[in-house]
């Protein structure tokens, strides 16, 4: 109950976050086009809190639903308006002034995001050093040259400074058939690897490219931090504090490449070599057989952790000026924007899987996730929510922004507004759209979940 508790806390928070940034948006464009506001609410429905401020007395709100606000201004079209307030409706607006007003929400969710990643980039991000570990047969990036040791410093010449901008350069190149990687191999000098990406396929997309391509980063060999008792491992003869150096004699680099190597053989006996006290031992162990995700795969009964030296030998903290935090902000807010859309637009056209659309349960998951991750990893959590929620209202669908801004285009074109018989059908297309959106991504919350 806590754990939940902490999720919806988190998860209330980002939302409150972002959606107070998006109306002010709208808000203060609004103010600047001598429009009047007569409401800004958090949240709709019932009111359940409000208090009246300004000259215009505007009502600043709190309301029963907390899954989103709006903004509300004068409009003939809505209520009947005194003649004083008639020339401040958002109705009698010059078009550009209401693409301004309309756009200014969800610029205000990508502005939002520059200054957050510019703020963790002026903290500090800490990392890992995109530092390799030998990659297995058969992959391409055993086929491409790469050897232990290599530290990527470059995918196709945008800069890589750890780990993480490694996951994200390779992530970007979806889609591509190959990419340069330049690495800086262990005797200093430097090389660029050509890395096909063309065998992977959605599966390895949607879980880990890396580890698909065979780009394993070198944590060093893990260590057992828990044995489970009555497990296969207790069994053999393992014990908590164990290193494992290898499996099958495969070398071991990370606890992911023992998990793997026991999920692989189910039933099978496996040849751990591990050292303790100094000694180097082998150890058989038989994994039991369980059913996961409608596949059969082997258990151990270990729990293990990357070695603290390793961790420390790699650790990295990456921190930029202010201003270069900004411009850095600003760029990796356009990446992630240009990412959303193509990912979109990658599930219209069915090369990339509907699974990836989440919703509001997966989305408080993370949050509480983030939450728990630390301060820094929550804004950047923030911020990557707050470009979704901008790219998402910037879509041509009725009801959204987006929508609007639409009409507002056709308008600009055809020289007058669309009729209202137009707009009503645009508004049930849009709801519909929507509505099919939003049943996806709860069916994707819910098979998460269960």
């Amino acid at each position: 109950m806590i754990d939940i508790a902490w999720k919806v806390g988190a998860f209330l928070v980002v939302l409150g976050v972002l959606v107070v940034f998006h109306e002010l948006g709208h808000y203060f464009v609004a103010r600047l086009a001598g429009v009047k506001v007569l409401r800004f609410s958090v949240g709709f429905g019932r009111v359940i809190w409000s208090r009246r401020v300004g000259p215009d007395q505007t009502e600043w709100a709190v309301s029963a639903v907390p899954l989103g606000g709006y903004v509300k201004m004068a409009d003939e079209r809505e209520d009947a308006l005194s003649p004083a307030d008639i020339p401040r409706a958002f109705n009698r607006q010059g078009v550009y002034k209401r693409i301004a007003i309309v756009a200014a929400g969800p610029i205000a969710n990508l502005l939002l995001a520059v200054l957050l990643f510019a703020g963790t980039f002026v903290a500090g991000v800490p990392g890992q050093k995109a530092v390799l570990a030998p990659p297995l047969p058969s992959t391409p990036a055993a086929a491409a040259g790469f050897a232990e040791g290599d530290k990527v410093v470059a995918v196709d010449g945008e800069p890589v400074a750890s780990l993480q901008d490694l996951r994200w350069r390779v992530l970007k190149a979806q889609g591509r058939e190959r990419i340069g990687v330049e690495v800086e191999r262990s005797d200093g000098s430097r090389a660029t690897r050509t890395l096909p990406l063309g065998s992977l396929a959605v599966a390895d997309w949607e879980g880990n490219p890396l580890a698909a391509l065979g780009l394993r980063p070198d944590f060093g060999a893990p260590l057992v931090d828990q044995v489970t008792p009555g497990k296969p491992a207790e069994a053999g003869g393992m014990k908590d504090g164990d290193r494992i150096v290898s499996v099958d004699g495969r070398p071991t680099r990370s606890p992911s490449d023992v998990a793997q190597a026991t999920n692989a053989k189910p039933g099978s006996p496996i040849v751990f070599r591990i050292e303790r006290e100094g000694a180097t031992r082998d150890v058989t162990i038989v994994p039991e057989t369980v059913e996961q995700g409608g596949r059969r795969i082997g258990l151990a009964g270990l729990r293990l952790k990357v070695d603290p030296a390793s961790v420390d030998r790699i650790a990295i903290t990456v921190r930029s000026g202010p201003i270069d935090a900004v411009i850095q902000g600003a760029r990796k807010t356009a990446e992630l924007a240009t990412f959303t859309l193509r990912m979109l637009g990658r599930m219209i056209t069915g090369d990339a899987s509907l699974k990836n659309l989440s919703g509001p349960i997966t989305l408080a998951d993370y949050a509480g996730q983030s939450a728990q991750a630390g301060m820094l990893t929550f804004v950047g959590y923030l911020a990557l929510i707050s470009i979704s929620l901008g790219v998402l209202n910037l879509l041509p669908i009725p009801l959204l922004d987006g929508g609007h801004l639409l009409y507002y285009l056709a308008e600009i074109v055809l020289g007058r507004p669309v009729s209202d018989r137009a707009f009503e059908v645009g508004q049930r297309i849009g709801m519909a759209l929507l509505a099919v959106l939003m049943t996806l991504a709860l069916v994707n919350d819910f098979s998460r979940l269960f």
